[in-house]
């Protein structure tokens, strides 16, 4: 992957498009070999050694396009001799799903959908090699980004606190366990956004 790692950023997976995405440029060299050899025999031989270029670049594409998933976000990367780069923060992904028909669920390839916040709105990546995968991945390291963040929304909490109050609290958890019910409450749709934030800030002025 070309592109540089933050501070504290750990790659969790790093995925292409499948390998069925190489069989027609590998076939068309194949045949162009085998006719020009036959009919034109040495000069055939020159023409299959040019011809081999076309392969080669395709694989040379193929290695060069990436999906890398992260703990805190989605990079897509493309291009051999030009250069693409594309990022989607985690908590800005509002909904990934994949789609595979019968030959994909056979050779393990499909097509991924991710939409974000963005103005660009719905993404699609296709022939992913294992697509359930990459989805999985990216639902639960947006899980732990979650997790991640109300641990720091408790440590700031408690912070202000100890500075309103003067009272030193023994320990965060307290906070932090409230916050993970409210939360929790949340994902299970007990709980509005607004709800939400509304009984959080109850925990800050309390």
């Amino acid at each position: 992957m070309r592109t540089f790692l933050k501070k504290d950023e750990k790659i969790l997976l790093i995925t292409r498009q499948h390998w069925i995405k190489l069989v027609l440029p590998f076939f068309l060299w194949l045949v162009i070999g085998v006719l020009s050899i036959w009919q034109l025999q040495i000069t055939g031989m020159i023409i299959t050694l040019v011809a081999a270029l076309y392969p080669m670049y395709a694989y040379l594409t193929w290695k060069s396009n990436l999906w890398c998933v992260t703990n805190v976000r989605v990079v897509d990367e493309s291009g051999f001799l030009g250069r693409y780069s594309k990022e989607s923060p985690l908590d800005k992904i509002n909904n990934i799903e994949y789609t595979q028909t019968i030959w994909g669920r056979l050779l393990g390839y499909g097509n991924v959908d991710i939409q974000t916040a963005a103005e660009l709105g719905e993404t699609r990546y296709q022939l992913i090699h294992e697509p359930k995968l990459l989805k999985d991945t990216i639902t639960h390291a947006q899980e732990e980004y979650k997790k991640a963040e109300m641990f720091i929304q408790a440590t700031q909490l408690a912070k202000a606190m100890n500075d309103r109050t003067g009272i030193k609290i023994s320990s965060q958890q307290l906070v932090a366990d409230e916050l993970a019910k409210l939360f929790d409450l949340l994902q299970k749709g007990a709980l509005t956004q607004q709800e939400y934030l509304q009984q959080k800030n109850k925990l800050l002025n309390n």
